[in-house]
């Protein structure tokens, strides 16, 4: 066998190894998600829905390294990276709803075993079209040296945590706040853009894959589609349009919330001079 056939038998197998470490993780992603939805569904709660997402996160990104063999710097720092969001962000949601008592995403799905199941599978897409550039580097045996991807990348995760978790904090802070009953937030973080926790999530994700793409070959490439994935969730699906309605329907008629609404972006922050 010539050295360009066996060049080739080996990067079919990289493909075939990188391929069932995929679809091992979306089948335990599809599991955790499902197992969650029973669970859910006999209890008639949502409150441990996304502790399970985020957990979930954890996990994969764990599991794909194991099963990938490899042990690299990167993809060490990426898996880190990965715990570091999903613990902060799961404990965040799990002792806010266990404070407020439910999540209004689910006023008339806990009731519906059926819709509350495509939310479960919807939350498993979300999971592994998210954390897909986490999982094909944790699947690719070769390895270059960090480089300025790498370095950009996690920057822009760095700034991308702390921007969400400083924007989470500072309105758990003002909702516990007695003399803000009844207000919405538009200090802080929230007077450059109205909703400043989401952005600090595209940031994280965003830095991510450019972190992973530095290994990264051909198809791979088509992963960017995590950070867009979460842009355009973030965006049109599950997130901005439903607090949007919701802050319409407390505030639209308030002045000082029509001029915040007038002169704060909804997602991208600009400096207020």
């Amino acid at each position: 066998m010539t050295s360009p056939q066996i060049s080739a038998l080996l990067a079919d197998l990289r493909d075939a190894i990188m391929g069932s470490n995929l679809a091992k993780c979306a089948a335990t992603d599809l599991g955790i998600q499902w197992a969650g939805w029973a669970l859910a569904s006999a209890l008639r709660t949502e409150k441990f829905y996304d502790l399970a997402g985020s957990s979930t996160f954890i996990l994969l990104a764990h599991l794909s390294r194991i099963w990938g063999g490899a042990n690299h710097i990167r993809q060490k720092v990426q898996s880190g990276l990965v715990t570091a969001w999903g613990l902060r962000l799961g404990t965040f949601l799990f002792l806010r709803i266990l404070k407020d008592g439910h999540d209004r995403r689910f006023n008339n799905v806990r009731d519906s075993p059926g819709t509350f199941f495509v939310y479960w599978t919807i939350q498993a897409l979300w999971v592994f079209m998210t954390l897909l550039p986490t999982l094909m580097l944790n699947s690719e045996k070769r390895d270059v040296p960090l480089g300025t991807r790498d370095y950009i990348g996690w920057t822009i995760w760095g700034l991308g945590f702390a921007t969400e978790a400083v924007a989470d904090q500072q309105k758990w802070l003002f909702k516990r706040d007695p003399d803000n009953a009844g207000k919405f937030i538009q200090s802080g973080l929230w007077a450059y853009s109205r909703h400043p926790n989401y952005f600090g999530e595209i940031l994280q994700w965003s830095g991510l894959w450019l972190s992973a793409s530095s290994v990264m070959t051909g198809p791979q490439y088509l992963s960017v589609l995590s950070p867009v994935f979460v842009w355009f969730l973030l965006s049109y699906v599950s997130g901005i349009p439903l607090l949007e309605k919701q802050a319409m329907r407390k505030w639209g008629s308030d002045p000082a919330f029509q001029n915040y609404i007038k002169n704060t972006p909804v997602l991208w922050p600009w400096p207020k001079y």
